[in-house]
């Protein structure tokens, strides 16, 4: 089952800010070896460089790590990734379904609103994101979600669900323990000169014994 994958740290790299350090492909192969999951591929420039998305997609394939694009569906297609991630005014979870297929991994965007949610679980998504929880360097503007969102969602859904939003090593533990199955980062990972090491203490939380992790409260 594709959703089998969906536990475990969800690495978004931003092509804005990885273009200032060193190749994608190299920094995403990093995050790898530091043990993410699920990697997402942001692009919101006029002309994505498709050598460079399609490098980081041949990575993925032979690390066996799926492949999602921000909002295209027409990138997705023409790299060859596993899915896509889709915000509310983007295309449909139906059309999305339709062009990329019945294997492929589509995420969407639910904000604080379980009720997107239940909508996007009847549309045959096959993850669920809510966000943001903290402060984020990435989306400052984005609305705030509680905590309780998750175990909300653990509660009425039987889809895997993400959390994202300023998320850091220090505060991730009591959002796992809320009820995240995956934690997706931007900066966390990407803005870190050690990429690897900076992966890892985001995975360790997956593996941290139940009470270390319910006793992490967020700054």
């Amino acid at each position: 089952m594709r959703t089998a994958v969906l536990r475990g740290l969800y690495v978004i790299a931003d092509t804005r800010l990885s273009q200032a350090h060193s190749r994608l492909d190299t920094r995403v192969a990093a995050a790898i070896r530091g043990g993410a999951r699920l990697v997402q591929i942001r692009d919101k420039r006029p002309q994505p460089d498709i050598a460079e998305i399609q490098a980081v997609a041949k990575l993925c394939q032979h690390y066996r790590i799926p492949l999602l694009m921000n909002d295209s569906i027409e990138l997705a297609l023409q790299v060859g990734a596993t899915g896509v991630h889709l915000g509310q005014g983007d295309a449909s979870l139906r059309e999305a379904r339709q062009q990329l297929g019945d294997a492929a991994i589509i995420g969407i965007t639910c904000h604080a609103d379980i009720a997107l949610a239940r909508r996007a679980e009847a549309e045959g998504a096959d993850y669920v994101a809510f966000g943001r929880f903290f402060s984020s360097l990435s989306k400052p503007e984005a609305p705030p979600a509680p905590v309780e969102v998750l175990s909300q969602a653990k509660q009425q859904l039987r889809l895997p669900v993400v959390a994202i939003g300023g998320i850091t090593p220090d505060n991730g533990g009591s959002l796992i323990h809320a009820g995240a199955d995956m934690l997706a980062v931007i900066h966390g990972v990407f803005g870190q000169t050690d990429i690897e090491a900076a992966t890892r203490q985001y995975t360790d939380l997956f593996t941290a014994p139940r009470n270390d992790t319910a006793a992490q409260r967020s700054p």
